[in-house]
């Protein structure tokens, strides 16, 4: 197994794709701890898990708060005895398809400052700690939009200031033994509904509008259809795993698009 005996952190676990991180990293043998602010998501993935014949542990910690991601993480560390990986999959409410002059700035600017704080306050609790014991894997993942798409608001900044952060974190941890790495992934099918895309864009609320974006979305997939979430949430555990022990400082494209 990929993460045999590992303990790892999943911010945004209750969501769809930390919930797959999740599942995934313990079928592959990590002890999972899971976050999120809603105690009945996180705790029915837990639920999952252990009946699946994993461990996991769940906690409602919101991750915007310092103090509640520090005591979380110093609680996990002294209970399990190590941080062995940390991912942050925290939803950070994207508004787009509205155009840039028509957007108003907290509409512009709260996806980067929501994402960049709780990639910041998360990946700096565990890597303290990954610091001190000499080896870890902090794990970011956005969708790769930082060299600008139209109509995205404030996706592209918000993408480049995470990008920006895994490898400063790259660079300053290394030393230490602690890898940082990033996995681009966008438009996963199996994380989008009519309710998901009304909440980035009023206008595509619909099935039909889903059914459209999935579409477009396959057609500018370089591969025949876009990425599934288990490929993301076995990419994930590849990443956190010994086994890409050499990798650190980057990001791994999962679109299946060209990115400049």
């Amino acid at each position: 197994m990929l993460l045999e005996n590992k303990n790892a952190i999943v911010y945004g676990a209750g969501g769809a794709i930390g919930a797959a991180v999740a599942r995934t990293f313990a079928r592959e043998g990590a002890h999972v701890h899971l976050a999120g602010r809603h105690a009945a998501n996180v705790e029915m993935v837990a639920r999952d898990i252990t009946e699946s014949g994993g461990t996991a542990h769940a906690a409602v910690v919101d991750a915007l708060d310092e103090r509640a991601v520090e005591e979380h993480a110093a609680r996990v560390a002294a209970e399990a005895g190590s941080i062995d990986v940390s991912i942050n999959l925290i939803t950070r409410n994207d508004v787009q398809g509205t155009p840039l002059v028509d957007l108003s700035v907290t509409d512009y600017v709260s996806c980067v400052t929501g994402g960049l704080t709780t990639n910041f306050i998360t990946a700096r609790a565990a890597g303290r700690r990954m610091a001190e014991q000499g080896s870890g894997v902090i794990l970011a993942l956005d969708s790769g939009s930082s060299h600008t798409s139209p109509m995205m608001g404030g996706t592209c900044p918000a993408d480049a200031a995470i990008d920006s952060l895994v490898r400063a974190l790259a660079q300053e941890l290394g030393p230490r033994g602690v890898r940082a790495v990033g996995l681009w992934a966008a438009g996963v099918p199996e994380t989008l509904t009519p309710q998901k895309l009304g909440a980035v864009n009023p206008s595509m609320a619909t099935p039909e509008a889903l059914r459209g974006v999935l579409a477009t979305l396959d057609d500018l997939r370089m591969l025949p259809s876009s990425p599934r979430l288990q490929e993301i949430a076995d990419l994930a555990a590849f990443l956190a795993s010994p086994r890409a022990g050499a990798v650190t400082g980057t990001w791994i494209n999962a679109t299946a698009m060209f990115t400049s």
